[in-house]
């Protein structure tokens, strides 16, 4: 692991803090603990920025968007935002990665805010393997990045997540904000409630371990730096029993990569389906939650 890196572990771990490590804090930082933080103008601020996005996606104007979303993730609202979500408000916050780090102090989450930035050489993620729901014998893989990647990747997330929800169709449920399955079940509701009709129930076999990388990338037609980290997160690799395994496809469950990256493949799975299919259907509903 490189020389910065553990540095920022030995820190999250209860170490003391250099001075050249204090100066990396430029950007609007308020000199308050982080329980002290401004928290709603924190999120109203990300959130303008956030709606600035989504409109510039709305009426296609691509370097406008690619300017807002550069300015996010340098933003310290932003990279506020990203520390807490991972830190207190996810439910796997006490999950450590490879580096074994899980519970950070508020003066720690401080410091994790002050050296969020896009370029650091992610560490593998750590396997864990777990039951499948409704599946006795068999099990599924998670992928654990460590709390410093999993920030970056929230960060990252507040700035494509826009972008996307601008793009996507209606009736499109899974790993969107503000929906959830019950939506999915209530649009299927609303569908067959006054006629009967088939209803198709379809799930993509493997479908997180099996994504293209190449054809992710091509998808997402986002940034040179923004598509040069996420693809340092797709090849990171896996650590298993304290073997590394590469990464040549898919995406870690468990991870934030997953609502990341998932949507916009899922998006063209989508189209690719429309074209296809119609005549063997007539007319259908499809919605999906993936």
């Amino acid at each position: 692991m490189p020389g910065i890196c553990r540095q920022r572990h030995d820190y999250l771990e209860g170490k003391a803090m250099s001075s050249s490590q204090e100066a990396m804090n430029t950007e609007e930082t308020p000199m308050d603990g982080w329980n002290e933080l401004p928290w709603n103008k924190i999120e109203r601020r990300t959130f303008k920025l956030q709606k600035r996005i989504y409109r510039a996606s709305q009426r296609g104007d691509v370097k406008t968007v690619h300017k807002l979303q550069k300015l996010l993730l340098t933003s310290w609202s932003a990279k506020c935002l990203a520390g807490r979500r991972v830190t207190q408000d996810n439910q796997g916050k006490k999950t450590a990665g490879v580096d074994g780090v899980k519970i950070l102090t508020p003066h720690a989450r401080l410091f994790l805010v002050t050296i969020l930035k896009l370029g650091e050489k992610p560490s593998p993620t750590r396997r864990v393997w777990i039951p499948k729901p409704g599946k006795k014998d068999e099990q599924r893989a998670l992928g654990i990045p460590t709390i410093y990647d999993r920030a970056v990747q929230t960060l990252m997330k507040l700035a494509l997540e826009p972008e996307w929800e601008a793009k996507f169709e209606p009736n499109r449920y899974g790993l969107r904000p503000g929906r959830s399955c019950h939506d999915a079940i209530q649009a299927i509701f609303n569908e067959v409630r006054l006629k009967p009709k088939y209803v198709l129930d379809a799930d993509i076999a493997k479908c997180f371990d099996c994504i293209n990388h190449s054809a992710l990338l091509k998808k997402l037609s986002t940034t040179p730096t923004i598509n040069r980290q996420i693809k340092a997160w797709l090849k990171a690799g896996v650590m298993d029993n304290g073997e590394l395994f590469p990464t040549e496809e898919g995406t870690p469950q468990g991870s934030l990569c997953k609502a990341l990256h998932n949507p916009p493949y899922a998006k063209q799975v989508t189209m690719q389906r429309n074209v296809r299919e119609p005549w063997i259907l007539g007319h259908f509903q499809l919605n999906s939650f993936a």
